[in-house]
């Protein structure tokens, strides 16, 4: 029987060109992989009937609605790291595995928020600007704040965590980190000391790397901004749901905090005349910000893989919810161990 993998087009054209690059369609074609574009916000599921698996390039809901709509289905191959959309409970009662591509995303990302950080630091976009505008007497209204030794927090130390902290610590700033864990051999390794969030809003800077999910969405709220220096910034490039954004505007109107460099917003793309776009305090990015050709290669080989293995009948390395495999469309195969 054909592999059938539909691949949402949030990214990709019906002709198999994407906004990331070669998604490499080809290595899928010749591993026996046969692919169609199907949508991204569909009406109904019903084009999901004949699917073997799904490669997610954006935000197509999946949930136990859809999955009644996909007897066939056995994976749901997410490009990037982000699964918020998906239920993971409901995937695994199906017997439908989920993978992402965490080790490939993990330094394109971490370079991403070191971008943002150094960029809100330096007031690089202000300064562009009194370029652009022939303003050059506002160069010392711009002039950047102190980084030697200055306190970035990141919220969310995860893997892409930690390969931030290491760029930060090399850059001569100082770093604490927040995770629900509260505890992280790759902190301990580093000397990261991992604190409350409490703790964490009194940093200069604050970014936030944290997966979206129930006890996530809204974490930084209009309280939790008022905690914050005058003089701090904010920076996102987990999701824009991380943060209340109307809270987040007014905080930068009135100078609750001093500067953003967000490379996600809620919602994508933002109204074109959302106040926050306007303001001069801000940095932003078309959650786009880590799209390089180093990002796309190592996504798509490590995404393809995934695809390419389970339509064979194993066990990607990346499965997030190894419990799909204890289900009888996966009875013969053994639970790897998570890793490259």
């Amino acid at each position: 029987m054909t592999y059938r993998l539909g691949i949402t087009d949030d990214a990709i054209e019906p002709d198999g060109t994407s906004v990331h690059g070669d998604l490499g369609l080809a290595d899928l074609e010749a591993a026996g992989v046969e692919w169609s574009v199907i949508d991204a916000h569909p009406e109904t599921d019903a084009d999901l009937a004949e699917l073997d698996a799904v490669y997610s390039l954006g935000h197509r809901e999946f949930g136990a609605a859809a999955l009644a709509s996909a007897p066939r289905l056995r994976h749901i191959a997410r490009f990037g790291a982000g699964y918020d959309t998906i239920d993971l409970d409901a995937c695994s009662d199906a017997g439908v595995i989920v993978t992402n591509t965490p080790d490939a995303i993990r330094r394109p990302l971490a370079l991403a928020a070191l971008t943002l950080v150094l960029a809100v630091t330096h007031n690089l976009v202000q300064k562009h600007t009194i370029v652009t505008e022939d303003r050059w007497g506002d160069r010392g209204r711009w002039r950047g704040t102190a980084t030697d030794g200055s306190t970035v927090a990141i919220v969310g130390f995860g893997s892409v965590g930690a390969e931030l902290a290491r760029m930060l610590l090399a850059t001569g700033f100082r770093v604490i980190g927040v995770n629900r864990r509260g505890s992280s051999p790759e902190a301990e390794l580093l000397g990261v000391p991992l604190v409350s969030l409490g703790e964490a809003l009194n940093a200069d800077v604050v970014v936030l790397c944290a997966s979206l999910n129930a006890s996530t969405r809204g974490m930084i709220g209009r309280a939790e901004l008022a905690r914050m220096k005058p003089t701090a910034a904010i920076v996102n490039v987990g999701r824009g749901a991380l943060i209340d954004q109307d809270a987040l505007t007014a905080a930068l109107q009135n100078g609750t905090i001093r500067a953003a460099g967000l490379d996600v917003f809620e919602p994508e793309p933002p109204a074109p005349d959302d106040p926050l776009l306007s303001l001069e305090n801000v940095t932003l990015a078309p959650h786009a910000l880590c799209w390089t050709a180093d990002y796309t290669e190592a996504v798509v080989a490590s995404a393809n893989h995934a695809i390419i293995t389970a339509s064979r009948g194993g066990a990607p390395r990346t499965v997030l919810n190894p419990r799909a495999l204890e289900h009888e469309k996966w009875r013969s195969v053994t639970v790897p161990t998570r890793g490259r």
